[in-house]
Parts: structure tokens; C-alpha cells; sequence
């Protein structure tokens, strides 16, 4: 980064933003981390057709040349692990564990996976046609390749800056794609980090580009160019749509991980301890600013009343606080404005009838945006806090008579990305999960294959992506077909 601030990185070149820079927050501390680039309209086009013309060179390059970029990548993020860990845990607000583990150290693997050369063609079964259109028989055969979209823009989210851009570009450029990436406003600084790597490692002027900024004209110039081929978003529902609205005027393909509101079903013969430390995972990781969080708790009638007082113990034991602390379990929430927006929400759910058990009042620092973990019981499905995504170290606690009921009050919600059953009963277990509406169900866990297709159902989202579904997210089938 200069004195003045941070440069955009656009056809392989660092460049000064002509809307100047805007100040980066640290949310623990409220000091300047540093300053970042604002792009202009202009600007954003340049980038864009800077990943045209590296289009072509780049697609005709083997997977194993790829791949090489790749694992570089990953190795120099390793080389430099401890102050990009440093500066993602200054822009996020995220704990020391968070910030080097899920982080920075999930951002090297994604590289380090999509480094992993897999095959991109695979032969049809000959099929003996008894009249073609020629009019003749004949044995045809066929082989279906998957080939790169083209220009990719990876508009990315503020509440991990290393592993969900890395996510998107590593699958990217294996498949043979470009791509420009609209980081997060928040905490843009990280993935400049990114593309330094990527261009120590040897990736080719124009193949990543780099654009922030604050102004919404950014992320539109981003995905209305006509050199884009393939918007990947990840963010809230409402941002999506509108995206999706533009990249349908240019049938544009397009990858949305939007947001959730995450049902835990859990039934009278669940391990509560099981249960306890999953559902708490929303209050603690990333201070519950995750789409995939249980925060909707369905609670059958017989474990309600021990499943909301441990819960509630669980925490009020959380130390919320300064995030470089090693004892320091819940960070901040990103921002001013999102701490404010979390607790409308307690205060909805109060005045819906909701009752809160635990949290509900700010912590007492005087400097950083913390936000209590609370616990709301006695909520109903129809009120806001159960509806709504919060994006904060909230949970809502519902309870149910029958598992028919359980089912209905998971399914019945606009979202449906991860739910969760806990259950001693495996059969019951994986019954109900086949039939939650929902792109993932966690039996008796929060955990994650990462080969497993990742993605959401109803207002969660388009496409999967992970392991090699991420692969087949950023290609096109295409049928080669000759007479045998």
C-alpha cells in the first residue's frame, strides 16, 4: 500500500483511483487500518476489458499451467501468512483464531485445492442412430468438455475477505476463466493482498483485476459490462435480485449464495450438549455474521425449557471483547451501522413478545461495535427476528409438539441454505432431512464436507459451488458429436 492509500490492480497494473480513497475501520478499535482505492465507472470498465483480452491467451493454457499459478499462490500466502492474518483481523474485527484459521488459512487451501488438476472431458456412450438428419444410420459418438464461461466478476462479502474471494477465483482460473473482483467495502484491503499473491505467483496482466468501492456504481459497472460473462455474488438477498435482474437482460450465467435464516430442528432425544455448542456457534463465529448459522432454533416441546436455560448459560460464559485476546471468544460486528441494525432487531423482538433470556444490552466499551450474545425464547415463526436475517450473534427459540410440525415450521420461510437436525435417532435424523427445503442439512452437527455442494433453495440463492461443484459452477458443457 502507498502513503496516500491503497492502488486499484486492473490489467496488471497498479492504479491510482480516480474517486480518491475512503478510510478502512478497524470495528474492535474504530482506528484507520488504511485507506482504499474508490473506482470510478470508467475504471471498472477498464478492468473489465482488461479480462477480456486476457481471456483468450489464458483459456488456451493447460490445466497444469493453471494449476502451477495456483499452488504458487498458496505457497506465498503461507510465506506471508502472519501479516495478512494481521490485517484481515484489523479490517474484520474477527478473532485471532478466525482470522489466521478460517481466514487466511481457508483462503491458501481454496488455492491449494483448485490446484488439483481434475478432468474437464469425459466420453458419452456411442448411440446408434436408425435415421440421422442425412436420412442414413449410423453409430454417433459424442464427448461432453467442460469449457470456461469467460469474464467472471466475483462480487465478494465483508464477513470473510480471504476464503470466499478465494473461493471464487481459485475455481475460476482453474476452469480457464479471468475474472475482476468487487471486494466488500468494509474490508477490501485483504483481497489486494490476494492479487499481489496471484501476481508474485506468476498470473498473467489482466487475468485478476481488482476494483473497490463504496459507490453502488461500482458493483454496477462490475456487472453490467458487456465484457463480463458470469456475475458470482455473495451477500444479502435483496442485492442478489437485483443483480440477477441484470444479468437476465444479457443472459448472463450467473453464481448467488445470498443470505439464510437456518432452522436447528432439534428433538426431545437430542445430545443437548451436541446441540448447545452447534447452535452457539452463532453467537461466536464470526459474531454471528454467517449465512449458514442456526439461528432459528425449532425446539420439540419436551428439551424446550433445557434447551433455552443451557443456551442461555452457554452465552453468558462467551467473552465478548477485544479480539486479539486469546481468551476473547466474540468479536465486534463489522460496523457502526450494523451493531445499530442488530439491535433493532432485539428490540423488534421484544416488542413482538419474544423473551430474552440472555444478552440484549450493549457491552460496556467505550471504543469498538459489540453486540451481546443474545437469546430470544418464546418466539413464534410469523415474528421478524425468526423470519428476517440478522446477521448477528442472535438466536431465536421456537418450540414444536410433532415432527410433522418441526418440518412444517423449518420449511416454512423464504430462505433455505443450511438447516440442521439433532436427533439420537439416525433414522429419524436423515427422514426429516430429506425433507427440509434447504441446499445443506448438518445432522447432529455444524461441521462442513468441503467437497459437498454448497448452495441454497428458495431466496438462498442460485448454483452450487465447493469441491468440484465449484468447477462445474464456472464452465459450460459443451458436446462434441462426430459419426463413429
Amino acid at each position: 500500500m502507498t502513503a496516500e492509500g491503497q492502488r486499484l490492480f486492473v490489467g496488471g497494473a497498479w492504479v491510482e483511483p480516480d474517486g480518491g480513497h475512503y478510510e478502512v475501520v478497524d470495528p474492535a478499535t474504530e482506528e484507520t487500518v488504511g485507506w482504499a482505492p474508490e473506482a470510478s465507472r470508467d475504471q471498472v470498465h477498464a478492468a473489465c476489458a482488461a479480462a477480456r483480452e486476457a481471456f483468450g491467451p489464458w483459456s488456451r493454457t493447460t490445466p497444469q499451467e493453471r494449476a502451477a499459478v495456483l499452488a504458487r499462490t498458496a505457497e506465498i500466502i503461507g510465506e506471508r501468512f502472519a501479516p495478512y492474518a494481521a490485517l484481515a483481523q484489523a479490517e474484520t474485527g474477527a478473532t485471532t483464531g478466525t482470522a489466521r484459521g478460517m481466514q487466511v488459512g481457508v483462503g491458501a487451501a481454496r488455492f491449494r485445492r483448485y490446484a488439483r488438476v481434475e478432468d474437464a472431458e469425459w466420453a458419452i456412450p456411442p448411440q446408434i442412430n436408425e435415421a440421422g438428419p442425412m436420412g442414413k444410420a449410423g453409430v454417433m459418438g459424442a464427448l461432453a468438455v467442460r469449457q470456461p464461461v469467460g469474464v467472471v466478476t466475483c462480487i465478494t462479502s465483508y464477513n470473510n475477505p480471504w476464503a470466499n474471494p478465494a473461493g471464487k477465483i481459485a475455481p475460476a482460473l482453474a476452469m480457464g476463466n479471468t475474472v475482476v473482483v468487487k471486494p466488500a467495502p468494509q474490508d477490501p484491503l485483504s483481497v489486494y493482498r490476494m492479487a499481489e499473491a496471484l501476481e508474485a505467483a506468476g498470473a498473467p496482466a489482466g487475468v485478476v483485476n481488482v476494483v473497490s468501492g463504496r459507490a453502488v456504481e461500482v458493483g454496477e459497472a462490475a456487472v453490467s459490462s458487456p465484457d463480463v460473462d458470469m456475475v458470482s455474488f455473495t451477500g444479502s438477498t435483496a442485492v442478489g435480485q437485483r443483480i440477477a435482474e441484470a444479468c437476465g437482460r444479457d443472459m448472463k450465467r450467473q453464481l448467488m449464495e445470498l443470505g439464510g435464516k437456518g432452522a436447528a430442528v432439534v428433538f426431545d432425544d437430542a445430545d443437548l450438549g451436541s446441540a448447545v455448542a452447534g447452535i452457539g456457534t452463532t453467537f461466536s463465529f464470526y459474531s454471528g455474521q454467517i449465512c449458514t448459522a442456526p439461528t432459528r432454533v425449532l425446539a420439540q416441546r419436551g428439551v424446550y425449557d433445557r434447551l433455552v436455560e443451557q443456551l442461555a448459560v452457554y452465552a453468558g460464559r462467551l467473552k465478548v471483547g477485544d479480539p486479539r485476546e486469546a481468551s476473547t471468544v466474540v468479536g465486534p460486528v463489522i460496523s457502526a451501522e450494523h451493531r445499530d441494525r442488530v439491535e433493532s432487531y432485539v428490540e423488534t423482538g421484544r416488542k413482538e413478545g419474544a423473551v430474552v433470556v440472555a444478552g440484549g444490552e450493549r457491552p460496556p466499551y467505550e471504543k469498538g461495535f459489540y453486540v451481546a450474545p443474545t437469546l430470544l425464547a418464546d418466539c413464534a415463526n410469523d415474528m421478524r427476528v425468526a423470519r428476517e436475517e440478522i446477521f448477528g450473534p442472535v438466536v431465536c427459540v421456537i418450540p414444536f409438539d410433532e415432527e410433522e410440525e418441526g418440518i412444517a415450521l423449518a420449511n416454512d420461510t423464504d430462505y433455505g441454505l443450511i438447516d440442521y437436525v439433532w436427533s439420537g435417532d439416525v433414522a429419524r435424523a436423515f427422514r426429516v432431512a430429506r425433507r427440509l427445503r434447504a441446499g445443506g442439512v448438518g445432522i447432529n452437527t455444524v461441521g462442513r464436507n468441503m467437497e459437498a455442494p454448497f448452495g441454497g433453495f428458495k431466496m438462498s440463492g442460485v448454483g452450487r459451488d465447493v469441491g468440484s461443484y465449484a468447477l462445474h459452477a464456472y464452465s459450460e458443457v459443451q458436446a462434441i458429436v462426430w459419426p463413429g
